[in-house]
């Protein structure tokens, strides 16, 4: 699943993330949602979240 419809992320599920400086290369960075930032229902990039360690980043795949 991507993580471009809000509805399908949720606090606490596993999730990889391209963090900002990370977007040219495409490294992804796995984690737990602590926080959803974005409050559309969706975005053609990710929903942007903050994980539990606090690295913020939009989400590219759901685990």
């Amino acid at each position: 699943m991507n993580g471009k419809k809000r509805a399908d992320i949720k606090q606490g599920i596993k999730v990889r993330i391209v963090l900002k400086q990370d977007q040219r290369s495409g490294k992804l960075t796995d984690g737990v949602v602590k926080d959803i930032l974005t409050n559309s229902p969706s975005h053609p990039h990710g929903i942007k979240v903050r994980l539990v360690g606090g690295a913020v980043g939009r989400v590219q795949e759901i685990v």
